[in-house]
Parts: C-alpha cells; sequence; structure tokens
C-alpha cells in the first residue's frame, strides 16, 4: 500500500515523458496556479474561521440554541441535536465537536447519538464549501446556492431524524 502513490507518480512522469511534455516546468506552472488559488480565498477563508471562532466563543449558538429547542422538541426533536443543526453548515469540526460531546454525555447508540450521526454523513458545511469553491473562482453572487444548500441541509436534518424514527429505533 506504501507504493502505491510513488507508482502514481512516477507514472505521471513516465508519461509525461513519452509524451514529450516538460514535465517539471508543467508541475510548476500548476504548483504556481495552486497558489494563486489559495492566496485568493485566504481573507475569504480567515473571515468564515474568524465567525465560526466568534460564534462558539459567544453566547449566540447557546442564545440560538434556547429559543430553536422548544419548537424543536414539539415537533419531535430532541434539543441535543439543535446545536448540531445549527453548527454544520458553518464549521465541520464545531460540529465534529458537539457530535463527539453527545456521544460522550448520552452515548452513541442514544437516540440523539444515531440522529447527530446521520446527519454527519448527510449534511454538507455549506458556507466552507460555498467559500472555498467559490472564492477560488471568484464568484461573488452566492444567494441561490446559499438557499439551496442550506434549504438541502435543513432536509437533511428533518430526515434524519425521521430516519432514525423509522429504522433505527
Amino acid at each position: 500500500m506504501n507504493f502505491i502513490v510513488p507508482l502514481i507518480v512516477v507514472t505521471f512522469v513516465a508519461v509525461g515523458l513519452i509524451k514529450k511534455v516538460p514535465v517539471f516546468e508543467v508541475f510548476c506552472q500548476g504548483a504556481f496556479k495552486g497558489l494563486k488559488t489559495v492566496v485568493s480565498i485566504t481573507p475569504t477563508l480567515l473571515g468564515l474561521i474568524t465567525a465560526v471562532t466568534m460564534l462558539r466563543e459567544s453566547t449566540a449558538l447557546d442564545s440560538l440554541t434556547s429559543f430553536i429547542s422548544p419548537f424543536a422538541q414539539r415537533l419531535g426533536f430532541p434539543a441535543e441535536i439543535v446545536p448540531v443543526a445549527i453548527l454544520r453548515p458553518v464549521s465541520g469540526g464545531g460540529s465534529t465537536a458537539l457530535l463527539i460531546d453527545i456521544f460522550e454525555r448520552l452515548g452513541p447508540d442514544s437516540f440523539a447519538g444515531k440522529i447527530v450521526s446521520v446527519m454527519a454523513g448527510s449534511t454538507e458545511t455549506t458556507f466552507y464549501a460555498i467559500t472555498i469553491y467559490y472564492g477560488s473562482v471568484g464568484v461573488k453572487k452566492i444567494r441561490h446556492t446559499l438557499i439551496a444548500g442550506l434549504a438541502a441541509d435543513l432536509t437533511a436534518v428533518i430526515f434524519s431524524v425521521l430516519t432514525v424514527r423509522l429504522f433505527l429505533i
């Protein structure tokens, strides 16, 4: 297994040499383009990371969770999953930390543990994906993508609860 990556690299170099492509020059051009992409998305990514950190460290997430939890419980959603559902579109790492907290407090086989497991596999870090993909190509108008992504995340949260209720209890 350790030889697969070097084998792929050697194969690319060999095919390039056979086709008389200046392999190192093309590699350097690609690396330069990649570096330009990293530089172009860095300000947006830093803004997103700052916003996520502020959301987690402030009481905003707790306040939003305590506001939404009563409505969620009336709909049959456990209150424990609300913070994960709120944070997941914004931060994969933050939502994973909350998922692990639910596992430690309630157990992975608990109702909430099963729901957040399904949610983790069926939702997307929408804001992060938009930041990286659109930022790398310079797209500024994200309104429709953002609405569609958040609608998909909400649908995934709802169906995570329904799936666990129907199939895993």
